[in-house]
């Protein structure tokens, strides 16, 4: 996130961060939801996976993708609210050739096998193999 927070404070791009050592994570939420000078929300994965409510947002960009695809997820979700007007777009930025190509793929592995386990059509397990 600091490496994303410099661009934007040389360019005087207005913003709310969020990050575990946040003390009010209520605050920048509600200012960034009411305030439309405020067009920017940095927030780690996994401080804002939680009890936020973004119905500011159209845009959700994921900068460090998680082992875990739902803790992905459940961070967009929090732009997925009651009281959403617009359409959210998601994106993962993610380089080529990285540990981070390498987590993504893992990543659409674990949702193919949860789909399949959960799966309520047909047989459910018939998908998974040794």
């Amino acid at each position: 996130l600091h490496h994303i927070r410099a661009p934007l404070d040389s360019n005087g791009i207005a913003y709310e961060y969020l990050d575990g050592s946040t003390k009010d994570r209520l605050d920048g939420g509600a200012n960034f939801n009411q305030n439309s000078d405020v067009p920017v929300f940095l927030i780690s994965l996994k401080a804002g996976g939680t009890g936020l409510n973004l119905t500011g947002a159209d845009t959700v960009i994921h900068f460090d993708p998680w082992w875990n695809p739902a803790v992905e997820d459940q961070a967009t979700d929090r732009a997925h609210r009651i009281g959403q007007t617009r359409v959210v777009t998601v994106y993962r930025l993610i380089a080529a050739g990285t540990v981070e190509e390498k987590m993504l793929r893992l990543s659409a592995k674990k949702r193919a096998l949860v789909s399949t386990v959960l799966s309520t059509e047909g047989r459910p397990l018939s998908g998974l193999t040794k």
